[in-house]
Parts: structure tokens; C-alpha cells; sequence
């Protein structure tokens, strides 16, 4: 049941020349509650009718029925819907006690594979705040998948290959000092790549150096090999810090170097279809069927391959082991043409499925406006960031609620997911400020504001003592009704959020969620005893559950206490 489809049947009855699909495509919501629940304008139907807008609204007011509607109302060239409040606010609150933590998932999947490709920090590098963006984006998407009836595939793609490690062992070798590097692995790999940058802005032999250590790399030289070896096991090291206290797991973390062994066959592969040529000592697939792509480099002049060949190995590779219906890629907005290449090219070697690869892009993460650079050194280290959002938060508790229990874990929760939602909020393409004092303030739309609507609902339960039950009777108060209907959007927001890969829909809708309660709970005694308090209660706890499901699909805990 949708309220929209409801008036939509009604109109549509008494209009057949407009499909159903016309008719929802034309309804609106008032912008102010006195103007009812939704709003058909008549304007589109003067010329076919020849008559006034304001004529046919009134003809259309007195004709409309349905069992759920109210009253309809002609304003102008507008009909205005005003829903049975009691009788729908029984249904949607059962429904929702009802599914509890199924409410609004959906079939659209049909149990179809999704591989996502999230996350993918670099090897010998701290993993910086820069790559919250790509891990929490990505977690929450497929989240969101499941919740509409897809199998998710969630694949860290490790960046452990490339010629930035031939930067690297080049740095190591010149400047690198073992005892250092085995004490304190990653800050002192990043001080030699942050070095060798700076170096090599006046001495450009360095990047020969580079260039030459990557290919000794590629060539299971036993010297780069074992250098190699050694940063990406002191990297994973301190990934899986992070993963845990972020709470994301994965189903994959075949990184690029996974498909050395496989790059061979994709460029036999592409030479045998004929679209292998020679530029400039490079060999290139030409790209003319889209004049705005450059051709896609698929091996230097010195035989190195590159980020393409590797991702058009792990593509071919990902369909033959998933047989996925969709791939996503949540990398940022500046690889936008990449993947393009990515794609035209495995289209114009006759592989249809690629139609089904899409590129997720998002905005940077920025810091006094800027862009974080781990060449420049300019990086926030997302450790530190949660550990320091975990102290603050506990710190809250501490002042507010000393006597909470578990406080440690309740600040993890509430440190955590303040980062979290913090990202989420904001739509994905746009550029984030990073800011932490703003993540973990208590009012406003943050993730603490969102976890402390769900800990005083449910504190109000325990206080009411409610069980579940029938619900016999509605709530007449006009605040109620306004929880009621963001309540009934829920499995809508998800399908859009699904749709548009944007876990923004989701977090602004709980935003909304939690405010129209907190307003709610501002006007009313919700433990009075009287023939209300039941349906008072029951509502409480289909908004709890409500908001503890968009939580978890945001990736974020629910704390029941704060």
C-alpha cells in the first residue's frame, strides 16, 4: 500500500484517458499541511477537457472515493487528498511490527549478483581518511542491495601493484633504513614515498628509477619481489585495524597484483580480435566510436602493463567466477574516464554483459577546503580520527550518562558512526569537509542525533513497558500523523536509494524521521494512561525499529542505551 498509488487509482478511475503512471507522475506534495496529504494540479487537462482548471479540479473533488481517503478538496486548479489518518496509521504501525527488521525489503533483485569493487587502499600507505569515502559509500550500497533481493559480492581491490612501487623500492633503497621501517612500517614508508616526490620535482632521473624498479617488480626480480612482500603484509596489518573497528568485512581482497598471472590472456585476447595497435612505442586500443575517449593504453613502450590491463583482467576474471548481473565501481569522480575505457573497450571486444559496469563515482574528502594529498604528506590518518571521535564520545557519555553500562563499546558505536553518517549524509558526488567536531555533535543532522532518537525510544518502551498487540484504536494528534506517513516512505526511499546507488536518500530520510518524532515527543505525554497510550506506544516502537534498520543499512550500530 503507497499513498500516492491510492489517490492515483482514485484519479485514475475518473480519468481513464491519463494512465496510472501519468496520474502518480503528476501528483505533489503540499508544501503546507492545510493543503492535505497530496495535490493533483488540473492544468495539463484544461485543453483536452476544454475546461478551466479550476472547474474540472471541483467536478474531480466531488467524484473522488476510496475506503482510505477522507475527504478530497478543490483549491484553485488543485485537488487536495486528505487520507484517513486513524485507519492508515494502524496499518503502516502493524505492518512494521509486523516485518520488524524486514519492513521495506523488496524483490527487485531477484536474487541476482552484484560484485562491488569498494574501498582498495594502496599498499604502503596509511590508510587516510581519503579512503573512508570509497569503504562506507561501497559497504552501504550493497547493504542496500541485499535489502532489495540482490547477492552482493563486496571485492577489496587492493592497490598493490603499480609503478608507485617501483617509487617506492627506489626510495627504500637510496634512503630507507631497515630498523626503521620494521618499527614503525607504515609512517616511515610514507615519510620515503613523500621524499621520493619531493625529489623528483627537480630530479626527474627518479622517475627512471621508478619506472626501472617496477619493471624489475613485474619481472619476479627476487630483490623488488621480497621488498614488495614486505610493505603488503605491514599494510594489511594495519588495514584490518581499521576494517574491524569500522566493522566491514569482506568477501574478497584479491588486490592488482591477483591478476598478473592473467594480463597475458587479455592482451593475446585483444590482439586476436584485431584491436591491438602500436602508438608511439605503446600499445593502445583506439576508442573512435566514442570521439571524446582517448585510446586506452594497454601496455608502455618499455612492455609494462597498467591500471587498464588490470582491470580489464579482473572484469573478465569477476564474470566468469560471479556471473554477476551488475558490477559497481566506487572509485572517485576523477577516474570517471577510466572506467569508460574500461568498458568501451570490453564492448568493442563483443562482451554485451558490460553494458551491466558501472562506474560510482564520488567527491573528494577535503581538509580546510583542499584536497588530502598522500604525495604531499597532506593526510588525516583515519585511525587516529576514530580513535579521537571513540575518546570524545566517551567523554559525552561520561558527563551525561556516567552510570551507562558497557560505555566503552557505546562509544565505539557512537564515535564510529558518527564518522560514518557524517559521509553518507551528504550526496555522494558532492565534495565532503571534513570536520569532526561537527560528526559527533548531538543535535542537528549527525549520526549521535539519529543513535540518541533510537536509545530514548527506547527507554520510552521500557518506562511504558509495552508489548506488541493489536492496535485498536489511532492517534488523533497531527504530529503522529506526520511520523506516520515518513514511516510509510520507508521501503520508497529504499528502492530510490537502490536505484540512484545513493545511501544519501536513506540518511536524509532518517534524518527527517527522527526529527518529525523528537517534534512529536515534544508535544505529548506518551505514558498517560488512556485509550491512546497503546497506539502511542506501538507507533514508538515502528519509528525504533525503523530507524535501527536504516542505521545497519547504513552501516552504523544502534546503541540501546546512551
Amino acid at each position: 500500500m503507497k499513498l500516492i498509488n491510492i489517490a492515483a487509482e482514485a484519479l485514475h478511475e475518473a480519468i481513464p484517458e491519463l494512465s496510472l503512471a501519468q496520474v502518480i507522475s503528476l501528483l505533489e506534495k503540499p508544501k503546507h499541511d492545510q493543503h492535505g496529504d497530496l495535490a493533483f494540479p488540473c492544468f495539463g487537462l484544461a485543453k483536452q477537457k476544454r475546461k478551466a482548471p479550476q472547474l474540472i479540479a471541483n467536478e474531480l473533488a466531488e467524484t473522488l472515493k476510496s475506503p482510505l481517503i477522507e475527504k478530497t478538496e478543490a483549491v484553485g486548479p488543485y485537488v487536495n487528498f486528505f487520507f484517513k489518518k486513524d485507519t492508515i496509521q494502524q496499518i503502516v504501525v502493524q505492518r512494521i511490527l509486523q516485518e520488524q527488521n524486514e519492513y521495506g525489503s523488496l524483490e527487485i533483485g531477484k536474487g541476482e549478483k552484484v560484485v562491488l569493487d569498494l574501498s582498495s587502499p594502496n599498499i604502503a600507505k596509511p590508510f587516510s581518511m581519503g579512503h573512508l569515502r570509497s569503504t562506507v559509500i561501497g559497504y552501504s550500497i550493497a547493504n542496500i542491495l541485499e535489502k532489495c533481493g540482490y547477492q552482493t559480492v563486496r571485492i577489496n581491490y587492493l592497490g598493490d601493484w603499480g609503478t608507485q612501487f617501483g617509487k617506492l623500492i627506489a626510495a627504500y633503497l637510496k634512503w630507507g633504513e631497515e630498523e626503521k621501517v620494521r618499527s614503525n612500517p607504515i609512517p616511515e614508508l610514507l615519510k620515503l614515498y613523500v621524499k621520493f616526490h619531493d625529489e623528483a620535482s627537480d630530479d626527474q632521473t627518479l622517475n627512471e628509477e621508478g619506472r626501472y624498479w617496477f619493471k624489475k617488480l613485474e619481472d619476479a626480480n627476487e630483490q623488488a619481489l621480497s621488498l614488495w612482500k614486505w610493505f603488503r603484509e605491514e599494510s594489511l596489518k594495519e588495514f584490518d585495524k581499521i576494517y574491524k573497528l569500522l566493522d566491514v568485512q569482506f568477501d574478497s581482497t584479491n588486490g592488482e597484483a591477483f591478476y598478473n598471472d592473467k594480463m597475458k590472456a587479455v592482451v593475446s585476447l585483444l590482439e586476436e580480435k584485431g584491436l591491438l595497435v602500436e602508438s608511439d612505442g605503446a600499445t593502445v586500443v583506439k576508442l573512435e566510436e566514442t570521439p571524446s575517449l582517448p585510446p586506452c593504453l594497454i601496455k608502455k613502450s618499455d612492455g609494462a602493463t597498467l591500471y587498464a590491463t588490470r582491470d580489464l583482467a579482473a572484469a573478465l576474471y569477476r564474470k566468469q567466477v560471479y556471473d554477476f548481473s551488475k558490477a559497481l565501481y566506487i572509485v572517485g569522480q576523477e577516474q570517471s574516464i577510466h572506467f569508460q575505457q574500461v568498458k568501451a573497450v570490453l564492448k568493442k571486444a563483443g562482451f554485451t554483459w558490460a553494458e551491466e559496469m558501472h562506474h560510482v563515482p564520488f567527491g573528494l574528502l577535503l581538509k580546510d577546503g583542499k584536497k588530502m594529498s598522500t604525495r604531499k604528506g597532506k593526510v588525516v590518518l583515519l585511525e587516529e580520527v576514530i580513535t579521537e571521535a571513540i575518546q570524545l564520545a566517551e567523554e559525552n557519555i561520561q558527563s551525561k550518562n556516567p552510570d551507562l553500562p558497557d560505555k566503552g563499546e557505546v562509544a565505539r558505536q557512537v564515535g564510529v558512526g558518527a564518522i560514518i553518517f557524517h559521509d553518507l549524509k551528504n550526496h555522494r558526488v558532492n565534495s565532503v569537509e571534513f570536520s569532526l567536531e561537527d560528526m559527533l555533535k548531538f543535535e542537528g543532522e549527525t549520526g549521535p542525533y539519529v543513535q540518541y532518537t533510537y536509545a530514548r525510544a527506547n527507554s520510552i518502551l521500557k518506562k511504558g513497558k509495552w508489548t506488541a498487540g493489536e492496535i485498536k484504536k489511532g492517534i488523533k494528534d497531527s504530529y503522529s500523523w506526520e511520523l506516520t506517513k515518513l514511516l510509510h516512505e520507508f521501503p520508497v526511499m529504499i528502492e530510490k536509494a537502490c536505484a540512484e546507488f545513493d545511501p544519501s536518500v536513506l540518511a536524509k530520510h532518517i534524518v527527517d524521521t527522527c526529527q518529525s518524532f523528537n517534534s512529536w515527543y515534544g508535544q505529548v505525554k506518551f505514558l498517560t494512561e488512556d485509550d491512546e497510550k497503546t497506539a502511542r506506544l506501538s507507533l514508538v516502537a515502528a519509528t525504533a525499529f525503523t530507524i535501527k534498520e536504516s542505521l545497519r543499512l547504513l552501516g552504523i550500530q544502534a546503541p540501546e542505551e546512551m
